[in-house]
């Protein structure tokens, strides 16, 4: 019973007055597998969710099995850890409403979709690239400021409107890869 309630005052020591969730707290919520897979399978559905239907989902995530193929006592095992543990943890931070056997998401979600994102493996981070890109365009700036390079046979509004293109295309192709990349675009959890 301590245990219990000093896990709840901890939780209400990371909240700010508004109730939004701090780092740490974040980092807590997103340590566990089946909060994670819990939060994916409820961003699938606009609608609240059975949590007998969470249960079957995540617990086939967890052994790579389609429902059909689980188990009851696969099931019981993921049901009763969603009903006494995870759900009731994601319900006191926020992120979920669980009530009556049904789970839906809050709109404090919000705050851990940029932790929910996946990073494909080997990807430059984002940061990287847009500062390579400033040193690229930085420098043919600097070399028509130099009179470096050709202006004659070039017409000068060349290398500004190459430099607007290639961070136009680039923010193009960032904004369609997060999309692509949103945990909830996935089927089966990452």
């Amino acid at each position: 019973m301590g245990t219990q309630v000093g896990q709840e005052r901890s939780l209400e020591d990371e909240t700010d007055a508004d109730g939004e969730l701090d780092r740490d707290e974040i980092f807590d919520l997103m340590s566990n597998h089946r909060r994670r897979y819990a939060m994916h399978f409820c961003k699938q559905h606009e609608d609240p969710v059975a949590l007998s239907d969470l249960a079957e989902q995540v617990a086939a995530w967890e052994q790579d099995k389609s429902i059909a193929e689980l188990t009851s006592a696969e099931r019981k095992t993921v049901y009763t850890s969603l009903q006494q543990t995870h759900l009731p943890r994601l319900d006191r931070a926020g992120v979920v409403d669980y009530e009556g056997g049904e789970v839906e998401l809050t709109e404090q979600i919000k705050a851990l979709d940029i932790y929910l994102d996946i990073v494909p493996e080997n990807s430059i981070p984002w940061g990287v690239y847009y500062l390579g890109l400033s040193v690229i365009s930085a420098v043919v700036m600097g070399g028509l400021w130099l009179d470096v390079l050709p202006t004659e046979t070039v017409p000068l509004l060349v290398y500004p409107t190459l430099i607007v293109l290639a961070f136009l295309g680039s923010a193009a192709y960032h904004a369609v890869t997060n999309h692509r990349y949103r945990f909830e675009s996935f089927e089966r959890p990452p």
